[in-house]
């Protein structure tokens, strides 16, 4: 529903639903129906103003989705390379294959990721500006670019407000 509202370019909060449950009580509305609800989300929306939050552009989800599923391979070849000291005979290859498979995939996506983010102005730049810091390398600025799309459009109250520090 989200990704729908926001692609006919509505504008769209996300709110959690335990916040308006509580708003709900507090006012006094307790009735469970889809018209109360629908005001008590009017009121809710009135009275605390929540602020808008883009969603992330369809480069930041496939970034996402990259780091996703890097973060799955990285957790089956961790698993695997911990059962092959154990195994024996047929099963040893077939881990050991499965490793090998997993480590082409890992390899895969990385490309893939170092791919778009050349292809892309904005991500380079910005790319560019974290790994400035000592310490910070492609992974790692990749990690924090995808939960953050604001980063470096926020201000550093608003960025620290935003991840909760």
């Amino acid at each position: 529903m989200v990704s729908a509202l926001a692609a006919a370019a509505l504008p769209i909060v996300v709110v959690n639903p335990r916040q308006v449950r509580d708003f709900a009580q507090a006012t006094g509305t307790l009735a469970k129906t889809d018209r109360w609800d629908a005001e008590v989300l009017a009121r809710f929306g009135l009275a605390v103003r929540p602020s808008l939050r883009a969603l992330p552009d369809t480069e930041t989800r496939e970034l996402q989705a990259h780091l996703a599923r890097h973060r799955q391979l990285i957790e089956m070849l961790v698993a695997e390379q911990n059962r092959l000291p154990q195994a024996q005979g047929t099963v040893r290859a077939n881990i050991q294959a499965h490793v090998a498979w997993l480590q082409q995939g890992l390899h895969d996506t990385d490309r893939q990721r170092r791919e778009r983010l050349r292809t892309s102005p904005v991500w380079r730049e910005q790319d560019d500006l974290l790994q400035s810091i000592p310490g910070v390398g492609p992974l790692t600025s990749a990690y924090c670019r995808a939960p953050l799309p604001e980063l470096g459009r926020l201000n550093r109250r608003e960025i620290a407000a935003l991840v909760s520090l």
